[in-house]
């Protein structure tokens, strides 16, 4: 590198560059010097070790794949020229998860959280290694303040749920603001305080849970009220703050909260059954968080007081649980959301270590495929 830099200055001094010149290659080559040595130093600390494989009954597995939490991630490989601007000039202020709390992910792959702290939702594309952050809080009209969940529809559009402003919030794919549902000429409100959201595009329904109301609101793609599915109460239908929603197939399945359970509806809001009951010991509920359904329709709950996420069959037998509290890969911190994708990619919001955790569900199906 130093012969470099001496024929560097033999050429600029016979081409009669400008002293500016001269200084930016000089800079430019001390840097690369020094990125070039710093890129060898020895790591000073060690990866913490991934847990291992979960082996379940049939030849199932789970696995531990990643976590992720910052903007930079997504495209962690930055060009030699963009650290020397790095270096000059400092480092981008990145984005990253201050207190996250749902996840979703829509048809292209892309991981969409909401962050209550930073008033905005994360898209985290890293098949295309792009990010993109949605925020309104500095709206003059329909600031976003609060967001507390996230749904897609079949174009992607994102549908979120803000608990204090008592709207939804529809942004298109791209992250471009369309509209907000939820209140009717004159200010009032049709939510006290909504949280879970889904989707059905091919009925052209919107399910929204109002957590004070202990209500659920099916709306038409224009917000207007069909119909509303429970009311307080401790029976079968009935809700006690009910929070997230997931449509799976025909059913329609409701975080009862308070009432430690989650309840299982048809997508009109006939009751079909629940699961859970409160209590501190496995295949109890204590604090369920968020829900999801895999390819073999277990039903996923994330209980956020124990750190964990247990796994049920429609009977409400436990089949099995994976987390504990704790700060290591797989490990959670008051965990909240929950998402599973189409591949039975698993994706735990794990709300106080700031971060979302990857898992792959390998089901019956896919155990067969992978035996010779």
């Amino acid at each position: 590198m130093v012969r470099l830099f001496l024929n560097r200055k033999a050429f600029i001094g016979r081409s009669k560059a400008t002293p500016a010149t001269t200084i930016m290659v000089g800079v430019a080559l001390v840097l690369a010097t020094t990125l070039a040595v710093a890129s060898k130093r020895p790591k000073q600390t060690m990866a913490a070790p991934l847990p291992p494989d979960l082996l379940l009954d049939g030849g199932r597995k789970l696995s531990f794949e990643r976590s992720f939490s910052l903007e930079r991630e997504v495209k962690p490989k930055r060009s030699f020229w963009t650290r020397v601007v790095d270096v000059i000039a400092g480092q981008p202020d990145f984005h990253y998860l201050v207190s996250p709390y749902s996840v979703v992910t829509d048809l292209k792959g892309r991981i969409i959280v909401t962050d209550v702290a930073a008033a905005g939702v994360h898209i985290f594309d890293f098949a295309q290694q792009k990010y993109k952050f949605i925020s309104r809080r500095d709206a003059g009209k329909d600031p976003m303040l609060t967001p507390q969940c996230a749904a897609v529809d079949a174009q992607d559009n994102i549908y979120v749920t803000d608990s204090q402003t008592g709207k939804v919030f529809v942004f298109d794919a791209s992250g471009k603001f369309r509209r907000t549902i939820g209140s009717l000429k004159g200010g009032e409100g049709y939510f006290k305080r909504p949280t879970g959201i889904a989707v059905d595009s091919a009925a052209q329904r919107i399910y929204v849970t109002d957590t004070l109301r202990n209500k659920i609101y099916v709306m038409d793609m224009q917000g207007s009220v069909l119909q509303t599915i429970g009311k307080t109460g401790t029976a079968d239908g009935e809700f006690n703050f009910p929070t997230e929603l997931r449509l799976h197939g025909s059913e329609l399945a409701v975080v009862d909260a308070m009432n430690f359970r989650v309840q299982v509806f048809d997508r009109s809001g006939a009751f079909h059954y629940a699961i859970g009951k409160p209590g501190d010991g496995a295949g109890w509920i204590f604090r369920p968080k968020g829900i999801g359904f895999d390819s073999e329709d277990h039903l996923y709950v994330v209980d956020g007081q124990w750190g964990m996420v247990q796994v049920f069959d429609h009977e409400g037998r436990l089949l099995y649980y994976f987390g504990q509290r704790g700060t290591g890969p797989g490990d959670f911190q008051l965990p909240t959301g929950l998402q599973i994708d189409s591949h039975d990619r698993i994706y735990v919001v794990d709300s106080f270590n700031r971060r979302v955790e990857i898992f792959h569900y390998q089901g019956v199906a896919q155990a067969e495929k992978g035996r010779p």
